[in-house]
C-alpha cells in the first residue's frame, strides 16, 4: 500500500521538526557550556532565566549567543567563582600578560563573526564581561553590562566591530597593585579597547551608581583608534572618553551627551596622520567645565554645546598639562560655550597653529569667583600662528581678561565682539566688518536614540515622534548617520 499524502508529509517534516526541537532555547548552564564547546557558526539561543557559570565560557568563530532580552536572560558567575585580584590592573597594552581567566565570555583568539546580544551580563566577582584578542566583525548589542571588577568589554586589536544599544552600569573599578585603588591606580572602562580600527560605538548608555573612590570607571577607554566612530552615546561618568598616548587617526566623536571629560592628550601633541586628522569632535553636548584634555595635533572641535554649571568651576574647558612643544594644527570653532569655569583654553606647553574662531562664549561669575584670563597660553608659543578671530565673548557679572599673560597679545586677535572684557587695551582687535560668532544657529540631536535636542543654547529632551511598528523594532539595527 502506498503511503497517504498525510503520511508522506509527516515523514518529510520529521527531520525538520527534530532539528527545530534541537535548536530550542537552552534553559540550563550545562546545556549552554556543552553547546559552546561544540558550536561553530551557529546560533546558541538562551531562554529567560539566570545562568551561573563556574568559569569563562569560550565562544568560537561565527557563533551567535542570543538571549531573551536584557533583564530576562542573565549570565553571571556562581558563588564559588572568584577571580584573582593580584593581577589587577591588567597591563594596558601587553596582551601576553593579561589575566584571561576572569571574564564571563572569552572570544576565541582571532575568531571572526561573533555576535552577542539580548541579555544582562553581571559579575561582581570577576574582572569583566567579554574579552577578545585579534577578532574581526564582532557584533555586540542589546546588552546590559553591570557590576564588574575591572572593565566591561575588554578588547585587543579588534577590526570592524560594532557595539551598540548597550547599557553599562558600574562596569569597572580602579585598581593599584592588586588592591582597590582608593588613592590611585588604573581605572577600567565600560568599553576598554586596545588598538581598535574601522569600528563604530553608538547608542550606548553609561551610568555610575556607586560612590566609593575606587568604584568608578571610564565610559570608553582606548589606546590607539583608527577610523573609529563614537556617536549617539549618553555617558554619565566622570571621564567619558579617553584616548591618550598612541597614534590615533580619524576618530570621530559626534552627537554624544558627555557629562565627563574627553581625554585625548599626547606627548608633544602626537603625529598628524596622512589623512590630516586625529580627532573630530562635533555636535556633542558637554556639561563639565573640565571638558577636554590636550594637547593633541590634528584635532578639530566644532559645532558643540558646552553648557556648564558656574558653581562647578573645576577646570578649564580645554586643558593641557604637558611641557613638550606641540606644533599643531588644531581648531576650535562654531561652538557655544556657557560657563567655562577657570577659562576656555589653558595650555601649559607651547603650541602652534591653533585657530579659534566663530565661537560664542558667555562667562558668568563662578563660585570662586574666577578672575583669570579666558585664554592661557605658554609664553613660548609661536604666537604668529595662533589666531583668535570672529568670536562673540561676553562676561556676565565678574569682568574677565581675555588673556592670562602679556605675551599672548602677540597672537592674531581680530574682529572679536567683546563685552565686559577687562584687558582690551592689551591688543588691537581690529574689525573686519564681518559678523562675529556662529554663522548659523546651532541645531542638532544627540545622545542615545537622539534623546536630546540642542536648539541654540537650549538642551532639552527630544519630543517623541510617531513611529511605525517596523521602524520601532528595527531603529537601532542600522547605524545612524551623524
Amino acid at each position: 500500500m502506498k503511503p497517504t499524502l498525510t503520511l508522506l508529509t509527516a515523514l518529510l517534516l520529521a527531520p525538520l521538526a527534530a532539528l527545530h526541537a534541537a535548536e530550542a532555547p537552552l534553559t540550563t548552564v550545562e546545556e549552554l557550556v556543552a553547546a559552546a564547546q561544540r558550536a561553530e557558526r551557529r546560533v546558541i539561543e538562551l531562554a529567560a532565566g539566570t545562568f551561573r557559570l563556574s568559569g569563562p565560557l569560550d565562544l568560537k568563530a561565527g557563533v551567535t549567543l542570543k538571549g531573551a532580552g536584557m533583564g530576562k536572560t542573565i549570565l553571571t558567575h556562581d558563588v564559588a567563582w572568584k577571580a584573582a585580584t593580584d593581577t589587577l590592573p591588567d597591563p594596558e597594552t601587553n596582551v601576553s600578560k593579561f589575566d584571561r581567566g576572569g571574564y564571563l565570555l572569552r572570544l576565541e583568539n582571532k575568531a571572526g563573526g561573533i555576535t552577542i546580544s539580548g541579555m544582562t551580563l553581571r559579575g561582581p566577582q570577576v574582572h569583566g564581561a567579554i574579552f577578545g584578542s585579534g577578532n574581526e566583525h564582532v557584533h555586540l548589542h542589546d546588552l546590559r553590562i553591570e557590576d564588574f571588577m575591572s572593565a566591561g568589554i575588554r578588547s585587543y586589536s579588534w577590526k570592524n566591530a560594532r557595539i551598540h544599544d548597550c547599557t553599562f552600569v558600574d562596569a569597572g573599578r580602579r585598581w593599584a597593585k592588586g588592591q582597590p585603588g582608593i588613592k590611585g591606580g588604573i581605572t577600567g572602562g565600560g568599553i576598554f579597547a586596545i588598538w581598535i580600527s574601522d569600528s563604530a560605538i553608538w547608542n550606548n548608555r553609561f551610568l555610575r551608581t556607586k560612590t566609593a573612590p575606587n568604584e568608578h570607571y571610564y565610559g570608553i577607554k582606548g589606546r590607539q583608534g583608527k577610523r573609529l566612530r563614537i556617536h549617539h552615546n549618553t555617558i554619565e561618568v566622570n571621564f567619558s572618553i579617553e584616548f591618550p598616548f598612541e597614534n590615533d587617526e580619524d576618530i570621530e566623536i559626534a552627537h554624544n551627551v558627555l557629562h565627563g571629560t574627553v581625554s585625548i592628550p599626547k606627548h608633544g601633541g602626537g603625529a598628524v596622520p596622512a589623512s590630516g586628522r586625529t580627532f573630530h569632535l562635533h555636535h556633542n553636548v558637554f556639561t563639565s567645565s573640565y571638558a577636554i584634555e590636550f594637547p593633541r595635533n590634528g584635532v578639530e572641535i566644532a559645532h558643540n554645546l558646552f553648557d556648564c554649571d558656574p558653581a562647578k568651576d573645576v577646570g578649564n574647558l580645554i586643558s593641557g598639562f604637558g611641557k613638550e612643544p606641540a606644533p599643531g594644527p588644531a581648531s576650535f570653532h562654531h561652538n557655544l560655550v556657557r560657563n567655562p569655569g577657570r577659562g576656555v583654553i589653558w595650555l601649559n606647553a607651547p603650541f602652534a597653529n591653533f585657530d579659534i574662531h566663530h565661537n560664542h562664549i558667555i562667562a558668568r561669575t563662578t563660585a570662586t569667583p574666577r578672575t583669570d584670563g579666558l585664554f592661557g597660553f605658554n609664553e613660548r608659543c609661536d604666537f604668529k600662528t595662533l589666531r583668535i578671530t570672529d568670536n562673540l565673548i561676553e562676561c556676565e557679572g565678574q569682568p574677565r581678561p581675555l588673556l592670562r599673560n602679556d605675551a599672548s597679545a602677540a597672537a592674531t586677535i581680530e574682529n572679536n565682539r567683546l563685552t565686559n572684557v577687562s584687558d582690551m587695551s592689551r591688543y588691537d582687535n581690529p574689525s573686519s566688518g564681518q559678523p562675529a560668532e556662529l554663522d548659523q544657529p546651532l541645531k542638532f540631536r544627540c545622545g542615545v536614540n537622539d534623546e536630546t535636542t540642542v536648539d541654540g543654547w537650549r538642551s532639552i529632551p527630544t519630543m517623541s515622534q510617531p513611529m511605525s511598528l517596523s521602524r520601532t523594532q528595527n531603529q537601532h539595527r542600522k547605524e545612524p548617520t551623524p
